[in-house]
């Protein structure tokens, strides 16, 4: 179990560091009051590329010291530590959770401590039993809750289930005893805290078959495996009367599903009535997934009912990426093809939105999905990749207070939400009490310059602020001044400038809160616009290299096929399926300051200007489930840019998906979005074969 992957010591002393699954590594401590952290990567130059504290709200940006990265914790956490948007199944990744001490061993009748060690073997407590797991037990097995009841599994221990699945199949479904980390069958008021859950095969993680009942406290799940799939977090398969309350859940697959059965995939199985779900409430938890959705309910050809189902006040660090058949999201709801049932008050409320896909996917053909609430909901960065949908029978959906950045989403086009299919329109609810927004002045400024931000007045109300770089202020109007231009994950020395992700809280009398997001430029380097050399003509000139890459190729000795013109980032390829295209020409900038420039594409692109590398998409990441094509991934960088034209170059590989790259800008007085056309030239004649 022991990690060489990092180092990480609390106050100076060494903690232990294990290895969970796939590329994963883990680390528990207690805490009781506030420590400094640091964390030495064994690999040089590991966080040479950017540093990413997740959740984003806690406002933690370490100092990076080479391969060393310190800061400072005021209290409990569970956290996610990697490099920017490096989230997949093949990352990096470390999570590290400062919790308080356990509580005492228990002992007396029908107690079993199991001490710190090494132990091989199930767990299979009987109705009654307590189990305590010391901290430093690892046991390596499951645990087996097969029709108990009145049971507990306390301390601060291990399981680590390794299993016998086929890596290339789906087997992880079966509901038998030894197939999970935690596998419950009709077993009633369970009680299970504090305690560590790893999956390293291909199965669900924790399954729940017509039980009810059961609580989890503090607990933490990581799963990872080779084929990045069929690693749910936690299932329902009928039962319900959950608690889930302070979990860290990390999943190759759905985090959360709720089904009313799963017996096999035969038509008969597919197809036969499941029990109803109910009563399951998640809360104050932190939850990521490498692929799929944080919450999936339904199935194609499924019937069951469902009701009563809330996520609350809770981090979303990864919420998926891709499709099975159906598009991911924050919610995937997905009764397709026959699927029937009744499913209400589902509700989605004070939610944080790290890295995300889309926010909603629902469909339902017949009776039917009502009574689904999503309210404040914080989107604190990136935009979605890709729309919402909600089609089928379907009806009474709120979106209340549903923000990305500071604007709230109003309408349709504003989440944005595609309905049909006969389902009702959404009811969309803009305005909230207490109401976060703010300004920032001046719009250009450079380390050290003083900033001012200004919130929103809202009555008897207080006001905190995390500035992105590991500092705060309270009151409706403050001042600070940025010391450097890294930006908030420490990514901005190659081009000069660090984009921060400020972030504003409101919270009134009554309890009442809301949160703003908005990202600002701090610029330590300025980029000249550049004359003409000729003549311009609107739009950009393009180049097609053909080509069987499977990522982006280096183009220095490639020679183009054919070229030609267009407004924006369209080519023709002229019948080629394999390719690579290459935009060139001028972007006009309107006035001097800081931008930032998103990237979208699904087999990879690349955005440099004025000759700076400014984003590039990851590998290719391949859809799921027959899906075609590639998951949509995306990128940003930022740079000071004075007023007027400089070079722009955009790359796109075209090997198994459909479209173009797609790049937003954001800067002064401009609000994120696509750039447009008239914002894009060329030299008179550059669109000639080179």
């Amino acid at each position: 179990m022991r990690s060489t992957a990092f180092t990480v010591t609390v106050n100076g002393t060494v903690v232990n560091v294990a290895h969970a699954a796939a590329s994963y590594e883990f680390v528990n401590f207690d805490i009781t009051g506030p420590v400094d952290v640091a964390i030495t990567a064994a690999e040089p130059g590991f966080w040479d590329r950017g540093v990413d504290v997740q959740p984003w709200r806690l406002g933690i940006r370490p100092i990076r010291q080479g391969r060393t990265i310190r800061f400072h914790l005021t209290g409990p956490a569970k956290l996610s530590i990697s490099r920017p948007r490096d989230f997949l199944n093949h990352a990096q990744m470390l999570f590290l959770f400062a919790g308080t001490p356990p509580m005492l061993a228990h002992s007396g009748t029908g107690v079993t401590v199991i001490p710190a060690g090494i132990h091989k073997g199930s767990l299979n407590p009987k109705s009654g039993e307590t189990i305590y797991l010391a901290p430093g037990a690892f046991v390596f097995g499951s645990l087996n809750l097969w029709k108990v009841e009145n049971v507990k599994v306390l301390g601060r221990g291990t399981i680590v289930y390794e299993g016998t699945q086929d890596p290339n199949a789906d087997e992880g479904w079966m509901q038998k005893p030894d197939w999970h980390c935690i596998g419950s069958m009709e077993a009633h008021n369970v009680e299970i805290d504090g305690v560590t859950c790893i999956v390293r095969a291909r199965t669900w993680s924790i399954q729940m078959k017509d039980s009810t009942g059961l609580t989890f406290d503090d607990l933490r799940v990581i799963g990872g495996n080779p084929g990045n799939a069929n690693q749910d977090g936690m299932d329902w398969l009928g039962g319900g009367d959950s608690i889930v309350n302070d979990a860290f859940i990390r999943a190759s697959d759905d985090d959360f599903a709720i089904m009313g059965n799963w017996d096999g995939y035969t038509d008969d199985e597919i197809t036969r009535p499941g029990h109803d779900v109910q009563n399951v409430l998640i809360e104050h938890s932190v939850v990521s997934t490498s692929i799929s959705n944080v919450v999936r309910a339904g199935w194609p050809r499924k019937t069951f009912n469902s009701r009563n189902f809330t996520l609350r006040d809770s981090d979303i660090l990864h919420a998926g990426i891709g499709a099975c058949g159906q598009t991911f999201g924050l919610l995937g709801f997905w009764g397709a093809n026959g699927a029937s049932g009744d499913h209400s008050n589902y509700t989605f409320e004070n939610l944080f939105l790290d890295d995300w896909y889309s926010l909603v996917q629902m469909e339902q053909e017949k009776p039917k999905l009502h009574g689904f609430t999503f309210r404040n909901i914080w989107a604190l960065d990136q935009p979605p990749l890709v729309d919402s949908t909600i089609t089928g029978d379907i009806s009474d959906v709120t979106f209340d207070n549903v923000k990305r950045g500071q604007d709230v989403a109003s309408s349709n086009a504003g989440l944005p939400v595609i309905v049909s299919g006969g389902a009702q329109p959404p009811r969309f609810v803009a305005t909230h009490t207490p109401a976060a927004r703010f300004t920032v002045g001046p719009p250009v400024f450079a380390p050290g310059d003083k900033v001012t931000f200004v919130a929103q007045p809202a009555k008897h109300s207080q006001y905190t602020w995390l500035f992105g770089d590991g500092t705060s202020a309270q009151g409706r109007k403050v001042t600070h001044r940025f010391a450097d231009a890294e930006g908030t994950e420490l990514d901005g020395t190659a081009t000069g400038a660090g984009r921060f992700r400020v972030l504003l809280h409101v919270q009134d009398e009554q309890q009442g809160q809301d949160w703003a997001a908005q990202s600002v430029v701090v610029i330590g380097k300025w980029h000249d616009a550049v004359p003409a050399a000729g003549p311009t003509v609107a739009g950009l000139a393009w180049n097609i290299y053909p080509g069987t890459w499977t990522e982006l190729p280096d183009l220095t000795k490639a020679i183009a096929v054919f070229s030609g013109e267009s407004p924006n980032l369209h080519v023709d390829a002229q019948g080629y399926t394999g390719y690579t295209a290459v935009w060139d020409g001028l972007i006009d900038i309107p006035s001097d300051g800081g931008y930032t420039f998103h990237l979208i594409h699904a087999d990879g692109a690349r955005l440099v200007i004025d000759g700076v590398q400014v984003a590039k998409t990851g590998p290719p990441f391949a859809q799921v489930c027959g899906a075609p094509g590639n998951a949509l991934q995306y990128d940003r960088g930022a740079l000071g840019l004075r007023a007027g034209k400089h070079t722009i170059h955009v790359e796109g590989l075209h090997s198994a998906s459909q479209g173009v790259p797609r790049v937003l800008w954001e800067g002064p007085a401009l609000p994120l979005t696509d750039v447009p056309p008239a914002a894009y030239f060329h030299l008179r004649g550059d669109a000639v074969t080179r």
